[in-house]
């Protein structure tokens, strides 16, 4: 075989098994986001997120969560966690918020890292990447669920369980899903009615969220808390409204959206500061 074709062999081969990302400079920046084919950790120079104060009525979520990140921040053992329940109620928000408040105790450097569901089954490549770097790593994926036909459940398991080689102490994992069980309800009783062993059929997949050792359950707010959650946006931004007025403009806003939550607040706080001419934090 002459030189040329060993040479477009290699190339193939190469083509097929994409060398492994070289590791980031996690100085860089605060924050990555996680990429597949290829493999690529993108620097995030400025995260989205809103102060731990500004958010109102997921006190308990809230205590939780910050507690297990700082215990994890100063290198003592932590939970991987899922957040579930109703949209729009901070529950990254909250990820976010508890990665700035825990990264200014942190023992080493505390690194947020989000990866996309379609990217899970990268995850070992991913952890390989992190294993022996000095930092410590606060992976995230948001709006985590599963339907028929994904297996992208079987490589989270490499991070939860940690399978042979063991899940890297410098790494834990938040979640967030408005599913408890990651996995749709018919979609649970459709593979137990149609499996011979129905109790097995299911195991696995639902399995999967008994993995998280702190589970967070977030649920609607009422209008106190829908209301408080608005003034506090105002005060912060120093948007000035009377108390009466904010509350008219508030409920009239929230029927019109048929909905109540920290989404639809600052949905109202944003075009209230518009109307006012008052600039909001990017």
């Amino acid at each position: 075989m002459d030189a040329d074709a060993l040479a477009r062999i290699a190339a193939a081969l190469e083509r097929l098994a994409p060398p492994p990302a070289p590791r980031p400079d996690f100085a860089a920046a605060e924050a990555f986001i996680w990429h597949a084919d290829p493999d690529r950790l993108e620097p995030v120079p400025h995260v989205a997120r809103v102060g731990i104060g500004l958010l109102v009525g997921v006190d308990g979520a809230r205590d939780a969560l910050l507690e297990n990140t700082r215990r994890f921040a100063r290198g003592l053992p932590a939970n991987n966690a899922l957040l579930w329940g109703a949209r729009g109620m901070g529950k990254s928000s909250l990820v976010k918020a508890c990665h700035a408040e825990a990264a200014r105790q942190a023992t080493a450097r505390l690194v947020l890292l989000e990866i996309q569901r379609e990217d899970l089954p990268s995850l070992p490549r991913l952890l390989g990447l992190l294993r022996d770097a000095p930092e410590r790593f606060l992976l995230f994926c948001d709006d985590l669920s599963f339907d028929v036909g994904d297996s992208g459940y079987k490589s989270l398991k490499a991070v939860l369980d940690g399978g042979v080689a063991g899940r890297p102490g410098n790494v834990l994992f938040y979640a967030t899903s408005n599913r408890r069980h990651l996995m749709p309800r018919d979609m649970i009783e459709n593979e137990r009615s149609t499996a011979i062993n129905p109790s097995e059929a299911t195991e696995e997949k639902v399995s999967l969220s008994d993995r998280f050792g702190l589970w967070l359950g977030f649920h609607p707010c009422g209008q106190d808390a829908f209301l408080a959650m608005i003034r506090g946006y105002c005060d912060a931004f120093g948007i000035a409204i009377a108390e009466d007025e904010l509350r008219a403009e508030a409920v009239a806003w929230r029927q019109a959206r048929g909905a109540m939550s920290g989404r639809v607040a600052w949905q109202f706080v944003t075009d209230l500061a518009g109307r006012r001419g008052v600039a909001l934090p990017g």
